[in-house]
């Protein structure tokens, strides 16, 4: 992307204009998969279906010494003021026992000690058998999916999430809760996000007389949230080293010690440090967080590949291509560098994904047949929690053969044989590139592992890219243009020549029905 880095981009090109077929290299390497895969800490990492073969593997290795992925990680770990237009560090590592520095450490333990706190005593009291979490964007999808791939029979309390301003996701939702049995968090740095405090308005009138012992404030605005009827020793503050997307560690993960118990939250916090360790530590080869974000940077830059899919083969995890999508899309869908030059080639690719196999019964097709390759994440957790083997083995089956079929497709010839009238449209081109990741089991630990992985590739992204994957200027201009339709809105007309002609009738016509 950058000039200094022209000789390894270039290169890269030059790989990417005839790319090696996977097939061939399975055919060509009987030891593929051993070579072209990696552990850590009981995670396993299959990168050896894509087109990456050992001169690609090396060109990028050089791409990312050049880009000197090894420093910015380490100075984003340091605290160093890595976010430079928001000018501020970025430490999320430092909120599951990374170093960052004594300020930072001291704010986490005290922070983590008043979550632990209240939560032993939430608990001892029983009052409350619901937690609910208002917040939106990272305030919500982190913990959200988190609830929904941990939360077990016999677990505290029952999570829920209130993130949509549409008022029907409160009517659905509140029939189902007790205001005296329900805690709510309200969770927002500036205790003035749109959607978050309209939601929090809404709860608060609903839980009545309770609202008192029953709020929670997440946030770093004292004087709002006392302003909304919260008293500061009930806000559990944030830091502004924590970003959105990446704060489900800190107090906004309030809900989850909560709901899981404070144990399954430390493991959370654990699991993600065992990955920030190896991520700091392992040789870049080696380096998980590393080769995941060098896999994608092949297909990127060097293939031209602009989506990806995520395919869960866990329903607990229906949650987590969500959240990526938010990490990723946020993070890296940038058009200049730290620098504010235009990038020079493509940056973040389009996140998607639901669970296998729900996938397979709906977006696979285009993945198999159409003309463009989308690379795929599949996620394996070898050892489920419930008793029933035979879906189990079902559900891994046909993973695993999602991912077979990609590699290997169906010649013409294969599908003319099968049934002549119709062979060209069974044809499966194949040679489309996956990466697969396996669990031994999906608790607190393995979950924290994977979401840091996903995390620390972001950063590494970041490095290669020349731009600032910890800032997200581009969801400010859609709330300063509400801001201004709000008010006609609410006054039965839009204000003519206020805006352009569609979305003046788009108002009048909502207005009129």
């Amino acid at each position: 992307m950058g000039e200094s880095l022209a000789a390894e981009w270039a290169e890269l090109a030059r790989l990417g204009a005839t790319p090696p077929s996977p097939r061939a290299l399975f055919a060509a390497d009987p030891q593929r998969f051993a070579r072209f895969s990696r552990q850590a800490d009981g995670l396993l990492l299959d990168f050896s279906k894509t087109a990456i073969s050992d001169q690609v593997l090396t060109a990028l290795l050089a791409l990312a010494r050049a880009a000197d992925v090894a420093g910015q990680r380490d100075a984003m770990a340091r605290g160093d003021m890595v976010n430079a237009t928001e000018g501020r560090a970025v430490l999320h590592l430092a909120l599951r026992g990374g170093q960052g520095n004594a300020e930072a450490a001291a704010d986490v333990a005290a922070v983590l000690a008043r979550m632990q706190a209240f939560t032993a005593a939430t608990h001892a009291e029983g009052r409350f058998t619901d937690v609910l979490n208002i917040g939106i964007g990272g305030s919500d999808l982190g913990p959200a999916m988190v609830a929904r791939a941990l939360w077990r029979q016999g677990c505290p309390m029952r999570a829920h999430f209130l993130s949509n301003v549409d008022g029907h996701a409160w009517a659905e939702l509140a029939p189902r809760l007790d205001p005296a049995r329900t805690l709510v968090l309200v969770a927002s740095k500036t205790f003035t996000t749109q959607e978050t405090m309209t939601n929090a308005h809404l709860v608060k009138a609903w839980l009545g007389a309770h609202a008192g012992q029953g709020m929670v404030a997440l946030s770093t605005n004292l004087a709002a949230t006392a302003a909304f009827g919260i008293p500061a020793e009930r806000v559990f503050p944030f830091k502004d080293w924590v970003g959105g997307r990446y704060s489900l560690w800190s107090a906004i993960g309030l809900s989850l010690a909560l709901a899981l118990g404070w144990d399954r939250f430390a493991q959370l916090l654990a699991g993600a440090h065992a990955m920030d360790e190896h991520f700091l530590h392992a040789p870049l080869a080696d380096n998980l967080p590393i080769l995941l974000a060098l896999v994608e940077c092949w297909h990127v830059n060097g293939l031209g590949l602009n989506a990806r899919a995520v395919l869960p083969y866990d329903e607990r995890l229906a949650r987590l291509p969500a959240h990526l999508q938010q990490l990723e899309m946020e993070s890296l869908g940038k058009r200049v560098t730290l620098a504010g030059a235009p990038v020079q080639g493509d940056t973040g690719p389009v996140v998607f994904g639901e669970p296998g196999t729900n996938a397979q019964h709906s977006f696979m097709q285009l993945v198999h047949q159409s003309p463009c390759p989308v690379p795929v994440d599949f996620i394996f957790v070898a050892q489920p929690d419930h008793p029933y083997l035979d879906s189990h083995h079902k559900l891994l089956a046909q993973g695993l053969a999602q991912a077979a079929a990609l590699l290997r497709g169906k010649t013409l010839a294969e599908a003319t044989a099968e049934t002549p009238e119709l062979g060209p449209h069974r044809v499966f081109p194949g040679d489309r590139p996956s990466v697969s990741l396996v669990l031994p089991r999906l608790d607190a630990f393995t979950l924290g592992q994977v979401v840091a992985l996903y995390e620390n590739k972001v950063a590494t992204l970041g490095a290669l890219w020349g731009i600032n994957a910890f800032d997200q200027w581009g969801v400010e201009l859609g709330k300063q243009l509400a801001s201004g339709i709000l008010p006609e809105l609410a006054a039965g007309a839009p204000k003519p020549g206020a805006h352009d002609s569609s979305t003046e009738g788009l108002m009048r016509a909502l207005l009129a029905r």
